[in-house]
């Protein structure tokens, strides 16, 4: 029997708690902590049954799932399209720099923005989005240096590294074992490694499409346009 999103969830939370992270990583946030009640919202409405494929992202941004909880999790998006709302906690410490202000705050994540306003575009209700698929992000947590700077998983030390991909390679086997994709899509090139290397003994197709990310000069000429014709490659038609 699968394991439950509340168990998948709750025991890499334990995990992820254990470890610890030297300089120049000084501050980390788990969204799937003081924002779990909206992540519940987002799992209870979409995450539910068999999807067609899941989009795997690598970790939340400052102003998308670090505030609200959801994947690529930009704020309009997530309040205006998915209809998940609610009050956000506080991580126990907080960067000066990196306020959590939840659905208050008035940033909104590039990435987030064009990934769930280029799926908003064919499916204008969200159920019938994520009828079909859903979204994870590999790893939960936010690393920060001491100056605000984030700081992606692939930057950490190797010994670091090893030990983070452990917890989190075993939650995406669960989930996948949960929801039964055909395939697995990543969301840039370090979420396809990701999911290739804890993926390896499933059964089921690993792909690829370019991040969203505005750091990217290639997305930041047409990255809808781009990520349409990847998915067609696949087989994949939207709606």
């Amino acid at each position: 029997m699968a394991t439950s999103w509340k168990r998948i969830v709750d025991e890499m939370n334990t995990d992820l708690a254990s470890l610890s992270f030297a300089e120049p990583v000084s501050w980390i946030y788990n969204p799937l902590e003081y924002a779990r009640r909206a992540h519940n919202q987002f799992i209870r409405r979409f995450g539910q049954g068999r999807k067609e494929a899941i989009f795997l992202g690598m970790n939340p941004g400052p102003y998308g799932m670090a505030q609200t909880g959801i994947p690529f999790g930009e704020i309009a998006h997530v309040r205006d399209w998915m209809g998940i709302k609610g009050p956000i906690g506080k991580p126990n410490s907080e960067h000066p720099k990196r306020p959590i202000q939840g659905f208050d705050c008035p940033r909104s994540e590039v990435s987030g923005r064009r990934l769930w306003a280029f799926f908003a575009e064919f499916y204008p209700k969200p159920e019938d989005f994520f009828e079909r698929f859903f979204v994870v992000n590999y790893c939960p947590l936010v690393f920060m240096e001491d100056g605000g700077k984030n700081r992606t998983p692939d930057k950490l030390p190797r010994s670091e590294r090893e030990n983070l991909f452990a917890i989190c390679d075993l939650a995406l086997q669960r989930i996948v074992e949960r929801v039964k994709p055909e395939r697995v899509i990543g969301v840039g090139r370090f979420a396809t490694d990701r999911a290739l290397a804890a993926l390896s003994s499933h059964n089921l197709l690993v792909s690829n499409i370019l991040h969203p990310s505005p750091a990217s000069p290639v997305a930041n000429r047409g990255w809808a346009a781009q990520a349409q014709k990847q998915l067609e490659a696949m087989g994949i038609r939207l709606p």
